[in-house]
């Protein structure tokens, strides 16, 4: 299956996947533990903006909400 023909790949869709994760990146990708490690790990931050779009939103809007309440525990 190409992936342009998947409504998921769309340029549409990897725009708002790119929007997302520019958002979630700067609000949690620079928060470090004490001992060095990333507060929030990257792979959450990619899979939540992935299962952002992936349910349909079509704006970013709420996404850092619903990081906080499903992936944002530490």
């Amino acid at each position: 299956m190409e992936l342009t023909s998947d409504w998921l790949y769309s340029e549409k869709r990897l725009e708002l996947r790119e929007r997302c994760l520019s958002i979630l990146l700067r609000k949690f990708g620079s928060e470090i533990n004490e001992d060095g490690t990333p507060k929030y790990p990257t792979e959450s931050i990619y899979n939540c903006a992935h299962d952002w779009v992936s349910q349909g939103h079509k704006i970013p809007d709420g996404i850092v909400k619903y990081y906080e309440a499903y992936y944002g525990s530490t």
